[in-house]
């Protein structure tokens, strides 16, 4: 077998592999010699079967089975004798081959870059500090309030106003017939939750019990059911009942009612929460800081095949955005040729963030241990409670998947790892300012990419979320 480098232009290896007809008809001869060992034909003793007659029954799939032999094995040879670290799989094409004479192919690549050693002790990083104060404990203890609150009708009638609850009835109608989705029947509704097409709770503010609405109500292009999306419809209903909240006790009864044994408790609990998720904000802001120094100290080639792969990534999800929420492109501002242009820029960012971590990871020993990763096989599969088993076999059977749930825990211990390294001063702030989007920090669409087990993202950006959800009390 002979092998030739015709190119190497930076990332990019070209080789010429040329294997003689006389090597191949040897392999030929030496895997029908084996197959006559074994194979049975009537008339014939196992073993006995004469060659010529196994070369005219089975040479032409043994000769495909040495070519794909040759193909890999030549791949394999080129790989191990170049020292090469292939960014992708080599594409190979056979640029030559008739039976009875040398076999050529060609294999082109692109190789891994060396990537730039990271100097961890002069990145600076800031870690913002929030602490949570009495004002939004209290308003968590409402949120909690309010998720208990229940309605009765007024001592007397009234027509309804925001905040109360309303029993409606009601059917929508497109061009004069009723659309699919549009009708309910004893629908409870909270004026004032927006829960209702914009125009159709209007509509039913002001209204007393027994009366009948009809309106009019434009539907925004971005409505998940396509029929409708952008046209206008007619709801016509009837107001049943009208219910007026409840008041509810901030006290230790409503500790109880959220597994509390006082209000001081459920307190402390708030406290905790709060703090928990001021504490992820505050890390997620310094990995923001630590990837937008990374992207801009170390600038090197990266494979183009890698940067295509992760484009067409996040191509794929902003088109199937752009599908659920009905926008177009003239909703950017700008053409769809920029918005790719930007795209690439933004999936060539997010693979050279991977390499550099998956260096740094791969450098310091940083690797996944098994019981973490099956950790987040049974975090995943509780997400699907009566189907937790085939979850986990899901994972088992399926690399690719569980590759996936490796990446961002290598990258989280990449991360701390850096941290740990890093020059980090501590800054007090505002909640507010702490949950503050400024224009120049770094999209969560420019995480770094999955490369082995590096970054595979740095997840969705969290909103001042109240600790003192029901479920997280």
């Amino acid at each position: 077998m002979q092998i030739t480098e015709m190119a190497a232009e930076g990332l990019k290896r070209e080789y010429r592999v040329v294997c003689s007809a006389a090597e191949i008809e040897e392999r030929v001869a030496r895997r029908l010699q084996e197959l006559a060992k074994t194979v049975r034909l009537p008339g014939f003793r196992p073993g006995r079967v004469p060659l010529p007659l196994l070369r005219k029954r089975f040479g032409a799939s043994v000769l495909g089975e040495v070519l794909e032999q040759v193909v890999h094995e030549g791949q394999r040879r080129v790989i191990a004798e170049h020292a090469l670290k292939p960014a992708l799989r080599p594409k190979i094409e056979v640029t030559s081959f008739e039976e009875g004479k040398d076999l050529e192919f060609r294999l082109d690549l692109e190789v891994l870059p060396q990537v730039p050693e990271v100097q961890l002790g002069a990145i600076e990083l800031v870690r913002y500090v929030a602490e949570p104060d009495e004002e939004r404990v209290r308003r968590s203890l409402e949120n909690l309030a309010a998720a208990r609150r229940s309605y009765a009708p007024p001592a007397t009638p009234r027509p309804a106003r925001e905040g109360d609850q309303v029993i409606v009835d009601f059917t929508g109608y497109l061009e004069g017939q009723p659309f699919e989705g549009g009708t309910a029947q004893d629908l409870p509704v909270v004026l004032g939750s927006r829960t209702l097409l914009p125009g159709l709770e209007d509509a039913i503010v002001g209204r007393s019990p027994g009366d009948e609405f009809e309106v009019e109500v434009d539907v925004p292009d971005n409505h998940p059911r396509r029929e409708i999306a952008g046209r206008k419809v007619v709801f016509r209903g009837r107001v049943k009942e009208v219910r007026e909240p409840q008041p509810v006790a901030i006290d230790d009864e409503l500790a109880r009612a959220y597994a509390h044994e006082s209000l001081a408790d459920l307190e402390k609990t708030l406290r905790e929460r709060l703090a928990e998720e001021y504490r992820r904000r505050s890390r997620e802001r310094m990995k923001r800081q630590l990837l937008d120094q990374l992207a801009e100290r170390y600038r090197f080639e990266v494979p183009q095949g890698m940067v295509e792969l992760e484009f067409e990534t996040i191509w794929k999800q902003l088109r199937e955005e752009m599908e659920r929420s009905g926008s177009s492109f003239a909703d950017f501002g700008r053409s769809e040729e920029e918005v790719r242009e930007e795209y690439r820029a933004i999936a060539e960012r997010r693979v050279r963030l991977g390499l550099i971590l998956s260096d740094i990871g791969t450098k310091n020993q940083i690797t996944v241990e098994p019981q973490e990763l099956q950790q987040a096989v049974l975090r995943e599969a509780q997400r699907y409670p009566g189907h937790e088993r085939e979850v986990v076999e899901f994972f088992r059977s399926h690399p690719a998947a569980l590759e996936q749930l490796r990446a961002p825990i290598f990258e989280d211990k990449v991360v701390d790892f850096i941290f740990e390294l890093a020059r980090v001063r501590e800054e007090k702030v505002s909640v507010e300012e702490l949950f503050r989007e400024p224009d120049e920090e770094t999209a969560t669409s420019e995480a770094p990419a999955t490369v082995a087990t590096p970054a595979a993202g740095e997840g969705a950006k969290p909103e001042e979320a109240e600790a003192a959800r029901q479920e997280s009390a």
